[in-house]
């Protein structure tokens, strides 16, 4: 059945991220607890891509796009052929990468080696990714650009008459960005309906909680207000979110709220509240703890590293 196979790559993703933060002695840990299981739904499941077209070991960065630049690529190889009846998924958090990358070896789409080149000098698997890195298709600045990029691509592609939809992963964060409003405002002025959004809805961001940083009130119903169709859904059930993102709206997009916990599967990350942005280690012995605590809530048969 689909859902014993989201559920070994959603378990995958986190085992994958853990692994590679305890390696690298950080790395963002509670971005896989609170969207692991909503990127398997997506990946397995709703999300309708051709199989891969790029290496399975990344290219090393060829610099970039320009007119005197034909080398330069883009990651949106790894999520197969553009074609006018797939998918195209954007990535806007970009701090998310490594989730992503743990996503795309999941699932096939990328060879494990490609995590050595993590954060390397001239290599483009990157840690904040850009518009080369694997599944990266656009650059999204410093935050809240993704939205409108993909705005952009559907408009295109709905002129165009592709049937193919453009879906977008937005961090709860990015709905402080006033670019993302007004993303929102265009989709309804030219009745976007091949838009599909979904928002980890974490309550987390790089100051703390996102209320402590700026109230975002009723998320469901601001987006409603701006013409959305709004699916507010718990992030973890696979069933809830595949059913969700099934929904075809006539003339105006799609919204899936993801409320997820940032601590999902690595309960002890619950003692680093409210900061959890990127997990470092920085006392004596909190490395080797943190390490002991979640391996025993990730593998409690003791499987290894899961990698």
């Amino acid at each position: 059945m689909w859902q014993q196979e989201t559920r070994r790559v959603a378990h995958g993703i986190r085992c994958r991220v853990f692994e590679h933060t305890i390696r690298n002695n950080g790395g963002y840990l509670s971005q896989a607890c609170s969207s692991a299981d909503f990127l398997a739904t997506l990946y397995t499941r709703t999300l309708h891509l051709g199989p891969a077209i790029a290496p399975p070991v990344p290219r090393p960065f060829a610099g970039p796009p320009a007119a005197d630049n034909p080398h330069a690529f883009t990651g949106a190889g790894y999520h197969g052929e553009q074609t006018p009846a797939w998918d195209r998924f954007i990535i806007s958090p970009a701090h998310y990468a490594l989730v992503i990358y743990a996503a795309l070896i999941e699932t096939g789409r990328m060879d494990a080696q490609g995590l050595e080149l993590f954060n390397r000098d001239g290599e483009s698997v990157e840690m904040i990714g850009a518009e080369h890195s694997p599944g990266m298709e656009v650059m999204t600045g410093s935050l809240g650009q993704g939205l409108s990029q993909a705005l952009g691509i559907a408009m295109a592609r709905q002129r165009r008459g592709d049937r193919g939809r453009v879906w977008v992963f937005l961090s709860d964060g990015e709905l402080q960005e006033g670019q993302t409003w007004e993303a929102f405002q265009v989709m309804d002025h030219y009745h976007l309906d091949n838009i599909a959004i979904i928002v980890d809805v974490n309550g987390q961001q790089c100051d703390g909680t996102v209320a402590s940083t700026l109230r975002l009130g009723d998320i469901a119903h601001r987006l409603r207000a701006f013409g959305a169709e709004v699916h507010d859904i718990d992030g973890h059930d696979i069933e809830a979110i595949d059913q969700a993102g099934r929904s075809r709206p006539e003339h105006r997009p799609l919204v899936l709220l993801a409320n997820t916990d940032p601590c999902r599967g690595m309960d002890y990350l619950n003692r680093r509240r409210p900061k959890m942005h990127y997990v470092r280690f920085l006392k004596p012995g909190e490395k080797e703890e943190l390490e002991r605590e979640i391996r025993n809530e990730l593998y409690p048969e003791g499987q290894g590293d899961g990698t």
